[in-house]
C-alpha cells in the first residue's frame, strides 16, 4: 500500500478501537511512511527472490555471506512500526495502556430475581 492508503486503515483502525485523537494525525502520518517503505522494501526482497542471505564483496576484495539488507530494512521498520501501533492504541498492549477500561467487559446485571436465583445457583 502507498502511503495514502496507510493513512486511512490507520485512521480508521484508530477511530474503530476509539483512540483516535485529531492530534494524534502527525503519528499516524509517520507510520504511514514507515509501513509505505516497509512494503517498497517487502516488494524488493520478493523481487530479489527472497534470498536470506546473500553475498557481499567488501573494500578489501574479501567476499562474505551477510543478512540480506532489504531483510534488515523490513526487520527495523516492522521494530519501529510496532512502536508506532503501540502509542495509537492499535495492540492489545497500547490499547489497555490508553484505555483500560476499553477492555474490561461489562458485566451483565439482571434483575433482582436473576440475581438472587444466580446466587443460589439455580441461574434464571
Amino acid at each position: 500500500m502507498d502511503k495514502k492508503e496507510w493513512t486511512i486503515q490507520i485512521t480508521e483502525a484508530a477511530k474503530a478501537a476509539g483512540t483516535y485523537q485529531v492530534f494524534f494525525d502527525a503519528v499516524i502520518d509517520t507510520l504511514a511512511d514507515i509501513l509505505a517503505k516497509r512494503d517498497a522494501a517487502q516488494k524488493a526482497f520478493e523481487d530479489s527472490g527472497c534470498e536470506l542471505v546473500v553475498e557481499h564483496t567488501n573494500k578489501g576484495g574479501a567476499t562474505n555471506i551477510e543478512q540480506n539488507p532489504a531483510l534488515r530494512v523490513i526487520t527495523v521498520l516492522n521494530r519501529d512500526a510496532l512502536a508506532y501501533w503501540r502509542d495509537l492504541g492499535l495492540t492489545p498492549a497500547g490499547l489497555k495502556r490508553l484505555n483500560e477500561s476499553a477492555l474490561k467487559t461489562e458485566k451483565k446485571r439482571g434483575t433482582a430475581l436473576e440475581e438472587a436465583l444466580e446466587r443460589l445457583g439455580g441461574g434464571a
